[in-house]
């Protein structure tokens, strides 16, 4: 950033950005320790090296200088923005146009190595991909099944990130309008960065969701089999909640489904699984999706209505109490009336069942409290204060 600032490029709210940019696409990483200083990862030094052979105009540091005194021009009004983009559009559309015929696919590159597959005995090639470089088969055909599949990662391309005797330090992110260090704050959707100044007058409501390598953990080891493989299951951590799948991923795909002990009433082949949406509420449906596109937003319960003879029956779980709702009883619950409407499906068109069958069977459970994120776990955490 001192290399910028006497070159004349850009401004501290860009340094900041700048800094957040090159972290969340992971092209460095922060050595451990107190004086931590940011070391490029492979896949950045082999991503720039690709831009700037490939657009030796637009990546030159003196035209980026120049560039900062022409956007200075035209807010005096000495230069028209449009001949501004016109400018850099004529040169931008030849390098675009010759880097798409020349640049190299790094996904397709490939480098021989002496070292040999531990499943097949073939030899290893280094390949590249999202990540950074990692070893793979090369007997590997995606166009013939059951061709080895081995991979393991390539350590020796990844920096030491920590210093003799040095302690983690904790990456700090900074606000790309005013350069302020964010905070945690904790939204309906989990954890997220926010600048300081949010609640302000006026406000700055620069706002980031969490690097997801931050948001990951690692998979934990069960004392349980995989029923397809015989490798062992481990509890793993994804976008929608916590799952158990086999530990030979991507080799095994089984993914362990919690069932609640009733044939799916559509198919009579699946069972009906707990399942859960983007939001991370709860629904059910049968295991054997997409064959059967059975779903509930209750829980199914193995027992015919006593009115109109359906199958099964939910049990839905309201302010009032826990009740046994035909599946066919469009009728909404007190509590539902309170709630906002929602459009009719299609199964609820004219013409279609109706029943009125209502069986209450028990009080409601006391609520569940939410877990707030706290220093231990995620640093320091500042609460949204209620409007």
């Amino acid at each position: 950033m001192k290399e910028l600032e006497e070159r004349g490029i850009g401004r501290p709210s860009t340094y900041a950005s700048i800094i957040n940019t090159i972290q969340d696409r992971e092209y460095v990483q922060k050595m451990g320790g107190r004086n931590g200083r940011f070391v490029p990862t492979e896949i950045g030094t082999v991503v720039t090296g690709l831009l700037v052979k490939n657009f030796p105009y637009i990546f030159d540091t003196k035209y980026t200088a120049r560039l900062e005194e022409e956007l200075d021009d035209i807010e005096d009004g000495k230069e028209k923005w449009t001949d501004l983009l016109n400018g850099f559009y004529g040169h931008f559309e030849e390098e675009l146009a010759e880097a798409g015929e020349n640049m190299e696919d790094i996904k397709r590159m490939e480098k021989p190595t002496d070292q040999v597959c531990d499943l097949c005995g073939s030899p290893l090639v280094l390949k590249w991909g999202k990540f950074g470089s990692f070893y793979a088969c090369s007997a590997y055909d995606k166009k013939k099944p059951g061709s080895c599949t081995f991979t393991k990662e390539n350590f020796e391309a990844k920096p030491n990130l920590t210093l003799p005797g040095g302690e983690e330090e904790q990456q700090e992110e900074y606000c790309e309008n005013c350069g302020r260090v964010m905070v945690l704050r904790n939204g309906p959707w989990g954890p997220y960065m926010a600048c300081p100044g949010y609640n302000e007058d006026p406000p700055c409501k620069t706002v980031r969701r969490l690097h997801q390598k931050q948001q990951q953990k690692p998979p934990q080891p069960l004392d349980e089999k995989c029923p397809k493989c015989g490798e062992q299951l481990v509890l793993r951590h994804g976008q929608y909640g916590e799952f158990v799948s086999c530990s030979a991923y991507p080799k095994c795909k089984y993914i362990k489904q919690n069932t609640i002990g009733v044939k799916c009433p559509m198919c009579h082949v699946g069972e009906v699984v707990e399942k859960k949406a983007r939001r991370g509420n709860l629904f059910y449906g049968c295991s054997e999706y997409p064959k059967c596109t059975f779903t509930a937003n209750y829980r199914p319960v193995d027992k015919p209505c006593p009115e109109c003879g359906s199958p099964y029956l939910l049990e839905k779980t309201l302010k009032s109490g826990v009740y046994l709702v035909c599946p066919n009883n469009k009728k909404p619950s007190a509590d539902e009336e309170a709630a906002p409407k929602k459009r009719r499906k299609k199964d609820e068109a004219e013409g279609a069942v109706v029943c009125s069958f209502t069986k209450r069977i028990g009080d409601a459970p006391p609520p569940t409290p939410v877990a707030v994120p706290t220093a231990k776990t995620h640093g320091p955490v500042v609460e949204q204060p209620v409007a």
